[in-house]
């Protein structure tokens, strides 16, 4: 790589890493839980207001179902981290709940699971950074303004910050996060004792504020209906938790242990925060409405279009510590900054994913190669792509983006609890240590009930989120499925046609001959060469074929051919309509017929330029000609390049180049993958 792309590269992604420095990238427990678990936790600031939006319908009499809702959220989440538990200390090797699912359920179900994490993956950074774009717009008016913009700018600048590697992205995205953390759990605190203690009444800036019911009255079924709704939408603060357990080989050992400490961490961080900030929110008596131009009502009067909803993280820190006070610019910061970095989960959990898919050959093998920082570079680069795409189709609108949002997380809930519940009955089947047998039957039933939960929770979200967007994600996880079966498919094929014979096969008999064809167009340096190589090759027949397309150069070519008693046969094709590549295609198809044991070697002169302008001034004949004869079984074809003096500059040139050392230059080769820890059974 030339001085122009090499520094650029160094300054942006840092120094290559040897590959045996692979394990210096791997992480404490402190700093994975901001890597894995940045989303969970980050969730919290926009999943309590999802709630209130779905409930806002009914109008404010419908809000106090909210902290019900906050406790089926609330057991759910420690429903699916009891299980995750189970799931890294079965199967640490990083496959998450694609290798449960393959393993137990077969390839199709693993397809399935995988699909439904990718898709999860990009609407993971497109919602996070959507939403964090809005919560920095409620500060800065440019910001919202030019929204679009300044999201994909933020992918760009995470997509950067992750090509350093994992190690440094997670120091990176360590302190915001806890300054996050640190400060929810201050308002929390804070909000309390003001509450319960001092006797204070605090209040929101919505609390004036009506909400006008779009459903008046409602009841029966379509209460349940609603409350169905609001609680798939308040599911949003589980997206992230499987990535843990996508991420174990990451973790320094005990690579399990560590894992499900982390996650249990992160669970009990995440459903704090997010039953004290809708008990904020009730105290404060926020106001959110799904239309707010509309709906919200002051003094009698809709606010208008111009009304700008802040989130409800941001009207209960207004509540509880006073506009513009140290404290609320504080955590409005750290919100923006850490919704930013919650697109970190995905960044950590798409390219190993990816990874793993493309090993097992579902997706293409690029995605399995490591970069310069010991990253899975070109997944973090596909994952920018996706997501930025998904930025610029919905206008980086979070309440839009985030109704494709839970489906795809829940089918792999669903899934790898189901294929978890059938591991350990393949292990009891075997096992006759009455211990290890009391832990695994406490495994399952952990595991059965995640399975039946997520399950449920599944067909509430597609029922009630399948016409509000969550078809979108379906078509997304269809469409990952069908693509990933075609790869397969295609390496599977691939593999079959080129393995090694076991007996005898017409790939190891040798040729009955060979014919020898050297093309040329006229006599210099580059013909003569190839000449004086095709000579050296000893072949059964030699000779050198030319294209009739100019008489007066044909009959010119066959003076000097015999003036210098050349003693190569010189055979020249006519071509009324002056093509130069079908008839040599048509020559070399005719002797395969005639003998179609023997093998036919295409020659060809070419001379080579050191300017990238100078190829523009040859007709790159020699170039078309190889890319026809590669489709031409039993042809072979070889280049005899003339390097001509402007490609010794560029040689010299490039010599200097490579004994100047860039920062970080140095050759790398595939990182060795480490030993897989064994899988024990443990609670």
């Amino acid at each position: 790589m030339s001085k122009l792309t090499d520094v650029p590269k160094r300054i942006l992604i840092g120094r290559a890493l040897r590959s045996d420095r692979l394990g210096e990238t791997l992480l404490p427990k402190r700093i994975a839980l901001p890597v894995f678990a940045s989303d969970p936790l980050s969730s919290v600031a926009y999943a309590p207001g999802e709630v209130l939006l779905v409930l806002s319908i009914a109008g404010v009499s419908a809000y106090h179902f909210s902290p019900w809702i906050a406790v089926a959220v609330v057991v759910l989440m420690f429903t699916v981290v009891a299980s995750y538990r189970q799931n890294v200390h079965a199967y640490p090797s990083g496959g998450g709940d694609y290798e449960v699912a393959n393993t137990n359920l077969g390839p199709k179900a693993g397809l399935t699971v995988a699909s439904a994490l990718l898709v999860d993956y990009v609407l993971t950074v497109a919602v996070s950074i959507s939403s964090g774009i809005e919560n920095l717009g409620s500060a800065i008016p440019f910001v919202i303004e030019n929204k679009v913009l300044c999201a994909i700018a933020v992918i760009v600048l995470l997509t950067l910050m992750n090509l350093r590697g994992v190690r440094e992205s997670g120091k990176l995205f360590a302190i915001p996060t806890y300054v996050f953390v640190v400060g929810v759990f201050a308002m929390i605190a804070w909000g309390a004792f003001r509450g319960l203690v001092l006797d204070d009444t605090m209040k929101a800036p919505t609390a004036g504020f009506e909400i006008e019911a779009e459903q008046q009255g409602l009841a029966g079924f379509a209460l349940v209906f609603l409350l169905l709704r609001a609680f798939s939408s308040g599911c949003a603060a589980l997206t992230g938790v499987e990535a843990i357990s996508n991420g174990v080989p990451a973790f320094r050992k005990p690579k399990s242990k560590n894992a499900g400490t982390t996650l249990a961490m992160m669970g009990l961080l995440a459903v704090t925060m997010f039953c004290g900030i809708i008990g904020l929110a009730m105290a404060s008596n926020v106001r959110m409405a799904e239309h707010p131009a509309t709906d919200l009502l002051e003094n009698g009067v809709a606010v208008g279009a111009d009304y700008v909803q802040n989130p409800v993280i941001s009207q209960v820190a207004e509540a509880v510590f006073g506009d513009g006070s140290f404290m609320f610019v504080v955590l409005a910061a750290a919100t923006a900054l850490v919704l930013f970095l919650a697109a970190n989960t995905a960044y950590n959990g798409f390219p190993l994913l990816g990874s793993i898919l493309a090993q097992d050959r579902y997706l293409p093998r690029q995605l399995h190669t490591r970069g310069d920082r010991l990253a899975f570079s070109n997944g973090i680069v596909l994952l920018a792509g996706a997501a930025g795409l998904l930025v610029w189709v919905y206008g980086a609108d979070s309440t839009r983006l985030i109704q494709l949002y839970i489906v795809g997380v829940f089918v792999s809930f669903t899934l790898s609890q189901t294929g978890m519940v059938r591991h350990w009955n393949r292990h009891l089947a075997t096992e006759r240590d009455q211990a290890v047998r009391r832990r695994m039957y406490r495994s399952r039933a952990i595991n059965t009930f995640g399975a039946f939960f997520t399950g449920l929770v599944l067909v509430v979200v597609l029922v009630t989120k399948f016409t509000h967007g969550a078809w979108v994600a379906l078509l997304g996880m269809v469409i990952f499925y069908a693509i990933m079966s075609a790869i397969r498919k295609h390496y599977d094929r691939v593999a079959e046609e080129i393995a090694a014979p076991e007996g005898p096969s017409d790939d190891v008999v040798r040729p009955s001959r060979v014919h020898s064809v050297v093309l040329i167009s006229k006599i210099h340096r580059p013909t003569l060469r190839a000449l004086a190589y095709a000579k050296l090759m000893r072949s059964h027949t030699l000779e050198a074929l030319s294209v009739n397309v100019d008489p007066a150069e044909t009959k010119a070519l066959r003076e000097e051919w015999e003036r210098r008693g050349i003693d190569v046969p010189l055979k020249v094709l006519d071509s009324p309509y002056r093509e130069i590549t079908r008839p040599v295609i048509e020559y070399v198809k005719n002797l395969r017929k005639e003998s179609p044991r023997d093998a036919v070697s295409v020659i060809i002169p070419e001379y080579v330029v050191g300017h990238w302008y100078e190829q523009l001034l040859h007709n790159q004949s020699a170039l078309r000609l190889k890319g026809r004869l590669l489709f031409t079984p039993g042809v072979m074809v070889t280049s005899v390049p003339y390097q001509l003096e402007s490609s010794e500059v560029a040689k010299r040139r490039a010599r200097k180049q490579q004994e100047w050392n860039a920062p970080g230059s140095v050759r790398r080769g595939p990182a060795e993958e480490r030993p897989k820890e064994p899988s024990t059974p443990k609670g």
